[in-house]
């Protein structure tokens, strides 16, 4: 019997199945300087102790979306380390703060399995929760991944696609953050005088600035979240696929553009949920990273004087300015620069 796992292919997930995933890891704030570092994340709130205390924070909490990766790092060996690529995600909800010191794991059920046309691939539905150390849950999110199959000629399961939401009811936000002293918000330290009342439904921000990804850096962000899938840091197996090179790790765009977001949306202070979210096309190192982002709703969260929720959906592009707010052709197509279609729901300082 091998000692080694070689991870799991289509046939080996079953509707209902739930995994949980080893490494449990303890974040530091060493974790949050190589998230600055790698991204350029500017927000107040999780960059400053100090700020962070003005507003009655105990400290500056770890970036959101730093607590997505490492829990999403958990799940790649046991759910995408053959996968061809991660799909898309829905349902996400960021439901405590994680602070330096705090300890993630995580568990995944199996909500969904269909095989592809092809045969050689299939899609696989999840949901994965993440916890801290005590049992509280700080996330949960779906997300579905086309994984090869073992044998093409092994039998299909009866197809099961879940029924998701379109987007999180805003008063289930509440839990994101903690409540703040709005008034001791110092708009010259956040870097933005715009507030929840600023924003306007259907209003389009081009957050001007661009990223150029290099190489060394994606792939020390798979291995600082432990993101074992092949596609992302095995050249020699990737020089041999359809690109002959390693994708960039989908979250690495997402953060891209949420850090590049700060240009215009400063006061945005927390990723509060994921509504939905897709890569349409790969990026690779050299690329340059642009983005812009529309406000789709703007909600009062019940019980919160403090803070409201933006709707936003931010569209990153490589290698093109996206001063025209570039998305799709006159056939609606998605325009080929274009990498990721990302909806959230943001908390903004009343």
């Amino acid at each position: 019997m091998t000692k080694t796992n070689p991870g799991n292919f289509f046939e080996d997930f079953a509707v209902g199945q739930v995994i949980r995933h080893a490494t449990p890891r303890t974040v530091t704030v060493g974790d949050t300087a190589l998230y600055s570092a790698l991204y350029g994340s500017r927000f107040a709130v999780q960059s400053s102790d100090a700020f962070a205390q003005s507003i009655d924070y105990p400290r500056a909490p770890v970036d959101d979306l730093l607590v997505f990766h490492v829990v999403f790092g958990k799940t790649v060996p046991d759910i995408s380390l053959n996968a061809v690529a991660n799909l898309g995600y829905a349902g996400g909800r960021f439901l405590a703060p994680v602070y330096p010191g705090d300890t993630l794991s995580a568990v995944s059920e199996v909500i969904g399995l269909k095989e592809n046309s092809n045969r050689k691939t299939g899609v696989v539905y999840v949901r994965s929760t993440g916890y801290k150390s005590d049992g509280t849950e700080v996330l949960d999110y779906v997300r579905w991944v086309m994984v090869n199959k073992r044998n093409e000629a092994s039998p299909a399961p009866d197809p099961v696609v879940p029924v998701l939401p379109d987007a999180i009811d805003p008063d289930a936000l509440g839990d994101a953050c903690p409540l703040i002293d709005n008034g001791s918000w110092d708009a010259d330290l956040s870097g933005s005088r715009h507030r929840f009342a600023d924003y306007a439904i259907g209003e389009c921000i081009d957050h001007v600035d661009g990223m150029t990804v290099e190489e060394a850096e994606h792939q020390l962000a798979t291995r600082l979240y432990q993101n074992t899938a092949k596609v992302h840091f095995n050249q020699f197996t990737e020089g041999q696929g359809r690109f002959g090179r390693r994708l960039i790790y989908g979250g690495h765009v997402i953060s891209l553009a949420r850090a590049l977001s700060f240009n215009g949306l400063g006061n945005a202070f927390h990723v509060a949920a994921i509504n939905g979210g897709r890569h349409v096309a790969p990026l690779f190192a050299g690329d340059t990273v642009f983005a812009w982002s529309q406000v789709l709703e703007a909600a009062e969260i019940e019980g919160r004087y403090d803070v409201g929720a933006l709707r936003l959906r931010t569209i990153a592009t490589k290698n093109r300015p996206c001063s025209d707010f570039p998305l799709i052709d006159g056939e609606g197509r998605y325009l080929p620069e274009v990498i990721l279609d990302f909806d959230y729901w943001a908390l903004v300082v009343k």
